[in-house]
């Protein structure tokens, strides 16, 4: 028998691996066959588990040797219809994985009933991971080409590097642009929301060239609004781009469209402003070129009756037409469109083109903003938070990704409050840092002052468009006044702005209302209240980075202080992960990142199994009406004390048992006696009922994430990397990284445990109250009493001598601590804030407390 009979059959993604690598010595066959090689086999796991897949009867193997690889990339696109499937299916996204064992890199498939450990930033690049059971899988559209498709597996912790030299097993998977394993999509999508351009298909090199328009005729919008029904060729139009929306992704299963994009552009001339269109692959070729005030020469256009519930943005220029009849189609293909970018050196005065202007207001100007107006703002950042997701539908699979940030200017004390969706530029949403030079435009204003505490702050639209310092350059706002004045403000700024920044954390934004009937307003009737029972599995269909509030009735059964030295936040991260009840950070992850396809995760592997949360504020409306304790309770535990630098120095103070209480020795620069401060309280309740639970949810933790930090410019890079979402691929760290929980927090207050009891007593959920301490905070501004920062989720610091210290904090901590004794038996409901962070974190923050009216 010959050796080419005795060949196995195509094996997973087996293409010529020749060309590019020569030291390969590998013998092909037709179909893409790689002949076994023994001096490979012993150097690369990835070429043993090609061998063994390819010489198995069957199209699955459970691998007789594992070993940890490393993950390069994980990249999302959206797989068309099966021929199979006669019911066309909803969004399903599938995820290829990049693997490297340190000879070769293997692109493979996950098992879509794996997309969980993606969905919970649980397999993400930078990991090592092990691959126990592998199966091939043929892409029928391609020929003779298996893929090779991971069934089960298991999630393991960072590495420190990988080399990105190392070469493709497969030199198919070197190809440029890159393509998905599977189904006819030609490209990858952002990995986290669809509206960032991803991937090497999007092009940005499209200049401006000069143009003869001697032999062309041209036509007005408004001439071409009257006369396009009867029309069947229409003359070229040349106008000047006012506005351009973010791109929209329309895929879906059943469609076969290879790349199904859509975005907006407003242009006008000198009769009007009309949208333009512009449609599937030609957003990959001319989305990242074009850009607002540049002036276009379109032809072989089509025309089509506008969309008519879709609304056009008001053109700066008040008398300036608005066409809404028709809009202008761009289609590669149909017909074969034509787009010229004009140099603004060649533009004619008789051609009479609108001027780009903008719409930018002061931070003073906008207290007079009515709500809904859209106006363009400058300023310097003050702070950045980190990258939150929020679905788009309740059951879908898409998501918005949006930040919260602070915007200063120097007309106000109180800065911008924006909240920055994805505008479709990656490269600046996910670069922005504290101290950075920011134009945001388009933006609309959202104000209520019919509640406590008001709302005023501004969010991005469809046609909002941001700019960075490096981005400033050349951009026709430059010439307005008031952004003139604000570079001349930046000069005269000392280096104290450098002090007050801050990045990244649990931001409480937008407050909640001082009434539930206000709350409820804005929240659909069936979701109004969710009962505690089903918190656990609202936790469960988080993904990463999604946040989402809720409204639960409960009863206030403990609380518990933690003081900023004992807070997480300043724990190693090995400390951080662990409690009395859970195991190890090592451990917890052998027993939750171990999956298999088709298998139904056990309770233990819930990503809520790792029972710890963060803290958010919440306000206590009912100390408001009652009195607050003032006199000790028997449950009541005073807080200790801490010496003075002269006792303690040479000495480690012990702290008392907490379960004692313990008048306070220490005073004040002044002489006064400090009060009594407590740092926990348990109602006669919770003793009654904590050890005959049916569940007790634990989410009282603080991560490093959740908390945040002084801005420090030489760490810019690696503080911006923390709070954005996890890249799609790996990127090697520069030099040695430090840890986050290294840099010192913006917030000094510590934090508080807060034990919710079910209405019926079978359940109860541990969950956080996260205050702020810090002057230079924008919420604290209008902080008058402890009280009324619960709104704010901050406490201003008295203005006394020593204001600040340690002892002073706890003294607030312990009025606290008594006012939620207050609420003893009382049912209240409680806003809870829920976020996962990724990698079976998750926090819970109490945002707010209501009593039934």
């Amino acid at each position: 028998m010959s050796e080419e009979s005795t060949q196995p059959e195509a094996g997973p993604s087996q293409a010529d691996a020749n060309w590019r690598h020569p030291e390969r010595e590998q013998a092909g066959v037709p179909g893409g066959v790689i002949r076994r090689v023994s001096s490979q086999r012993h150097s690369s796991w990835i070429q043993q588990v090609i061998e063994q897949i390819t010489g198995s009867p069957k199209q699955c193997v459970t691998l007789s040797e594992v070993m940890p690889v490393s993950v390069l990339a994980v990249q999302r696109y959206l797989l068309e219809d099966e021929p199979r499937d006669t019911v066309p299916k909803p969004p399903l996204y599938c995820y290829d994985v990049t693997i490297s064992d340190g000879v070769y890199q293997e692109k493979c498939y996950l098992d879509t009933s794996l997309n969980f450990l993606v969905h919970q930033n649980i397999l993400k690049a930078g990991i090592e991971i092990k691959i126990f059971k592998v199966s091939c899988l043929y892409n029928e559209k391609r020929l003779g080409q298996g893929i090779l498709c991971i069934d089960k597996i298991q999630c393991g912790e960072s590495v420190d590097f990988v080399p990105l030299e190392i070469p493709f097993r497969n030199t198919a998977h070197e190809e440029k642009p890159e393509r998905p394993l599977r189904g006819g999509r030609s490209h990858y999508l952002a990995l986290w929301n669809n509206e960032d351009p991803y991937g090497d298909i999007w092009k940005s090199n499209k200049q401006p060239e000069e143009y003869n328009f001697h032999s062309i005729k041209i036509i007005t919008l408004s001439h071409l609004e009257m006369t396009w029904n009867s029309r069947k060729n229409f003359p070229a139009l040349l106008v000047r781009i006012l506005h351009k929306s973010k791109l929209r992704y329309y895929g879906k299963p059943h469609k076969k469209t290879i790349e199904p994009y859509q975005t907006y552009l407003e242009v006008a001339d000198s009769s009007g402003m009309v949208s333009v269109i512009m449609w599937n692959d030609l957003c990959p070729e001319w989305y990242k070129s074009l850009r607002v005030g540049l002036i276009l020469l379109l032809q072989n256009y089509s025309v089509k009756r506008s969309h008519p519930f879709r609304r056009q943005p008001d053109p700066v220029d008040p008398h300036m037409k608005i066409i809404s009849t028709m809009e202008i189609c761009l289609n590669l293909r149909d017909p074969p469109n034509n787009i010229v970018i004009i140099p603004e050196k060649q533009l004619k005065p008789d051609w009479k083109l609108p001027k780009l202007t903008n719409r930018f207001i002061t931070r003073s100007e906008l207290e007079e903003m009515p709500e809904k107006a859209t106006c363009d703002i400058i300023g310097v950042l003050a702070f950045v938070g980190r990258v939150q997701r929020s679905k788009k539908k309740d059951h879908g699979e898409d998501f918005w990704s949006y930040r919260w940030i602070h915007i200063a200017d120097g007309t106000s004390e109180q800065p911008f409050i924006v909240q920055l969706f994805s505008t479709s530029q990656p490269e600046v949403f996910e670069n922005i840092c504290p101290l950075t030079y920011f134009v945001c435009t388009q933006l609309k204003v959202v104000r209520n002052y019919n509640q406590v505490p008001n709302l005023l702050y501004l969010t991005t639209t469809n046609e909002s468009r941001v700019f960075i310092i490096s981005g400033h350059r050349s951009q026709p706002y430059t010439y307005d006044s008031k952004v003139k004045n604000f570079i001349q403000w930046i000069k005269t700024k000392t280096d104290s702005g450098v002090k007050n920044a801050v990045i990244g954390g649990y931001y409480p934004y937008p407050p909640v209302p001082e009434t539930f009937p206000k709350y409820s307003r804005f929240i659909k009737a069936d979701s109004l209240l969710t009962a505690i029972s089903e918190v656990r599995k609202v936790i469960e269909d988080l993904q990463y980075r999604e946040q989402k509030r809720i409204a639960v009735q409960g009863i206030i059964t403990a609380i518990k202080y933690i003081p900023p030295n004992h807070s997480a936040e300043s724990a190693p991260a090995s400390e951080t992960l662990r409690s009395d009840s859970q195991p190890s950070t090592s451990q917890a992850s052998k027993r939750v990142h171990h999956h298999e396809r088709g298998s139904k995760r056990s309770q233990d592997d819930r990503p809520l199994g790792s029972s710890y949360f963060q803290f958010a504020p919440f306000i206590l409306n009912l100390c408001a009406k009652r009195k607050i304790i003032q006199d000790p309770c028997a449950n009541l535990i005073a807080i200790p004390q801490p010496h003075s630098p002269a006792s303690s120095k040479g000495s480690k103070h012990r702290s008392p048992s907490p379960f004692h209480r313990r008048e306070s020795s220490s005073s004040s620069s002044t002489g006064k006696s400090r009060r009594t401060a407590y740092d926990r309280w348990e109602s006669q309740l919770w003793k009654d009922k904590k050890f005959s639970l049916r569940d007790h949810l634990h989410y009282s933790h603080v991560y490093p994430e959740s908390v945040p930090r002084k801005f420090v410019l030489e760490y810019g890079k690696f503080l911006a990397k923390q709070y954005n979402t996890q890249p799609s691929k790996y990127i090697p760290p520069e030099g040695k990284q430090p840890k986050l929980d290294e840099f010192q927090s913006a917030r000094s207050l510590g934090h508080f445990e807060v034990t919710i009891l079910g209405l019926n007593h079978e359940i109860a959920i541990d969950v956080a109250f996260l205050p702020m301490y810090s002057p230079e905070d924008v919420r604290t501004s209008q902080i008058d009493t402890f009280l009324t920062c619960m709104n704010y989720s901050c406490v201003y610091p008295p203005e006394a001598p020593g204001s600040g210290r340690l002892s002073d904090i706890k003294e607030v901590a312990g009025d606290i601590v008594k006012a939620a004794a207050e609420l003893d038996r009382v049912h209240i409901i409680c806003i809870l804030d829920i976020c996962n962070l990724g990698d079976n974190k998750v926090e819970v923050c109490l945002q707010k407390i209501y009593t039934p009216e």
